[in-house]
């Protein structure tokens, strides 16, 4: 960055990224469980192939946000989905290669992964 057009061409761009993520209402939201166990567990690759679904697939209607501990800390990453009506599945051991599955699936066509969720999963 050598000029100061080019600082805020960056400011307005990172503004309408947060804004997108910010207003109106959303389909789903996504959250990624970030507590030292789920960090320790693999959730920050998590995390970004969340991220880069969401700007992959164009998604404006989805939300992807971090949170702390989920309480499931055996099954980390945990990842839960919140549909618009409230409803809530929660996908644990989730890794990077299975988040497309995941947006593919659940975000996109609405159908959830299920051997991938906490009920598929508990011992």
């Amino acid at each position: 960055m050598k000029t100061l057009a080019e600082l805020q061409a960056l400011r307005d761009d990172m503004k309408a990224q947060v804004g997108v993520r910010r207003e109106g209402q959303y389909r789903m939201r996504v959250v990624v469980g970030m507590a030292t166990c789920g960090i320790a567990a693999g959730a920050r690759p998590v995390l970004a192939a969340c991220t880069e679904e969401l700007e992959k697939r164009k998604l404006t209607d989805v939300i992807v946000a971090q949170t702390g501990c989920i309480g499931i800390c055996q099954y980390e990453p945990v990842v839960e989905v919140f549909d618009a009506d409230g409803s809530k599945t929660t996908y644990v051991h989730v890794t990077p290669d299975k988040v497309p599955k995941i947006f593919a699936q659940h975000i996109v066509n609405g159908s959830p992964v299920v051997e991938y969720t906490i009920g598929a999963n508990a011992k």
